[in-house]
């Protein structure tokens, strides 16, 4: 029997397009138009991304990724993951299978979280939209505190929860 407790945010979700529908047909379907050309965007990038991961899995030694991120990288750490979110492309939905590669490569949690946020700030084309639409003025200020926070963020994560329990977590397990 299929446990419906697990996806029950998915039937609230249909019943609020069911309700849109017997509503208003126009939004509906546009929010169905929406939805189908969001998923057909993960699923070109989706593959991809995936290979990559599996590559780097296979060439990045581990002994290096922990000289970089481990937990005694230091400044180096910091500007290597600064170095890999700067280079990063498209949304923030990729960065979590590369995330949880270096995590299992012996990345240290703080830098981790720090990639992840970095990567949603610093990334180049952020930065030139930033840059041209709001000045230079504007972009240093997002960049610097939302650096500070991300890293501030990534050592109060690394105090609650260990590599091991993360690398654990159950997506399996009841909700």
């Amino acid at each position: 029997m299929i446990n419906f407790k697990r996806y029950r945010i998915f039937f609230l979700l249909l019943s609020v397009l069911l309700l849109i529908a017997f509503m208003n047909q126009a939004i509906a379907m546009k929010t169905v138009q929406l939805t189908g050309q969001s998923i057909l965007d993960m699923l070109f990038l989706l593959p991809p991304v995936f290979i990559l991961v599996g590559l780097l899995d296979q060439w990045v030694k581990k002994e290096l990724l922990i000289r970089y991120m481990g937990e005694k990288s230091g400044i180096y750490g910091v500007f290597f993951t600064l170095l890999l979110a700067t280079i990063a492309a498209g949304p923030l939905y990729i960065a979590f299978p590369i995330a949880v590669l270096l995590l299992k490569k012996g990345a240290s949690v703080r830098y981790i979280v720090f990639f992840l946020g970095a990567w949603s700030t610093v990334k180049l084309p952020v930065l030139v939209y930033e840059f041209t639409s709001f000045g230079p003025k504007f972009t240093l200020i997002h960049i610097c505190f939302g650096l500070v926070f991300y890293y501030l963020t990534g050592i109060l994560f690394e105090k609650f929860y260990s590599k091991q329990k993360l690398l654990k977590y159950d997506l399996n397990k009841e909700v």
